[in-house]
């Protein structure tokens, strides 16, 4: 794709610098499972803790994610983690990103996690609508135009 725009400010950039890391994506597929707690992410993750408290720092310094205080009896105050509304609208990306590695590599057995609809029990879906709810079958139907933030390339 030959734009007319420079990419410096390219929001895939940006969302990468965010959470372009594996043990980032791990964290958020754990908390869209409703898992909250520190030592949950880290047994579900296997993440080293040192990885998993700098993630969970980014994740909530980045607004993706929001610390909670709970107090087991006779412990001390810890702080759960909750998706915020900018944390839980990455949840289309992970569903993207799992549905390819289920096509593309997951095992004979097939798929490890299906995706229902909690109402009616069918599959997830994911689909691409133009805003006149047109279906978008790939990129080959689609045409990129500068935004209001394209910075013009120079000749």
């Amino acid at each position: 794709m030959n734009l007319p725009f420079r990419v410096d400010n390219c929001s895939i950039e940006r969302t990468l610098d965010i959470v372009g890391e594996k043990w980032t994506f791990l964290v958020l597929r754990e908390a869209f499972s409703g898992v909250r707690r520190f030592a949950d992410m880290q047994a579900t993750t296997g993440a080293p803790r040192q990885v998993l408290s700098a993630r969970l720092a980014r994740l909530v310094d980045e607004g993706l994610m929001r610390k909670v205080p709970y107090r087991e009896p006779g412990q001390r105050q810890r702080d759960e983690y909750r998706l915020t509304e900018k944390g839980r609208d990455l949840y289309p990306l992970l569903v993207a990103l799992m549905h390819w590695g289920d096509k593309y590599l997951a095992d004979e057995a097939g798929p490890p996690v299906l995706l229902t609809h909690r109402d009616c029990g069918a599959l997830i879906e994911q689909h691409f609508r133009c805003a006149d709810g047109h279906e978008v079958h790939g990129p080959r139907e689609v045409t990129p135009h500068p935004g209001s933030g394209a910075r013009l390339q120079s000749a």
